[in-house]
């Protein structure tokens, strides 16, 4: 184990942080107005007495983006948690299937599947993951039996005071980032070094975003609005469920 320098994180954030961003604009600007339409519940809109084509232009486009930067966000908190615990405990990038992580501690085979939340499963998608983790465990015993291979969900921020899963321990928040790390304020000490050049990168994604707003509105208007500018709800709720023919 080797003491973990916050300067490296620093240095990591400072040359990686802009990956997010751009992906941030990058996924904004493939996104179609009816596309997202078509994955919304238009009856929704009317129960809430939604009256402007704006209101659910931008509803529907914030929703996207949120679930969108979520995901995003959490695919470069898994490389940031890999760095780290690389510098420390010398782990790599599994090249097991839906394995993210694997380091040797003490004497043990960690194999970790990183997640950004706590809630990010229902028991269906649990299930599937505790079958990954078998298959992983078998993998690696196939060259060395008497190894012990402990399977771990590792979730970058939230709380869960009952990590033993039976079949897998699964840290959160503050302890995850010990259990990578070793150091049990690194959870807190990684805040700042994410606020690299974020006010600048944002007015850029800022400004992608007005615009696209701006189209979205225009495009709804022509495609589901009426010459007096009221909304067609029978236009907009046929594109939505009605029958192809």
């Amino acid at each position: 184990m080797k003491h973990l320098k916050l300067t490296d994180v620093t240095k990591y954030v400072e040359n990686n942080i802009g990956t997010f961003h751009q992906k941030r604009i990058e996924r904004l600007n493939r996104l179609k107005l009816k596309t997202v339409l078509k994955k919304k519940n238009p009856y929704l809109f009317k129960a809430k007495h939604i009256l402007t084509a704006g209101e659910i232009v931008q509803g529907i486009a914030d929703a996207f983006i949120s679930s969108a930067e979520e995901t995003i966000f959490g695919d470069w908190l898994e490389g940031l948690a890999i760095f780290i615990n690389h510098k420390v405990y010398g782990g790599w990038k599994s090249g097991i299937r839906n394995i993210d992580l694997e380091f040797d501690k003490d004497g043990v085979r960690y194999i970790v599947n990183i997640k950004s939340g706590p809630n990010w499963g229902n028991s269906s998608q649990i299930a599937k993951m505790k079958s990954d983790f078998k298959v992983a465990q078998r993998t690696i015993r196939t060259g060395n039996s008497g190894l012990n291979v402990v399977a771990v969900n590792g979730c970058c921020y939230g709380i869960d005071n009952n990590p033993d899963k039976g079949d897998y321990y699964k840290y959160c928040g503050q302890r995850f980032w010990e259990f990578i790390s070793g150091d049990e304020n690194l959870y807190q000490e990684i805040i700042e070094p994410l606020g690299y050049k974020a006010k600048e990168r944002n007015d850029d994604f800022r400004k992608s975003y007005s615009k696209m707003i701006n189209q979205f509105t225009r495009e709804f208007i022509q495609d589901f609005c009426d010459s007096d500018g009221s909304i067609n709800w029978k236009k907009l709720i046929e594109f939505n469920s009605g029958k192809k023919s």
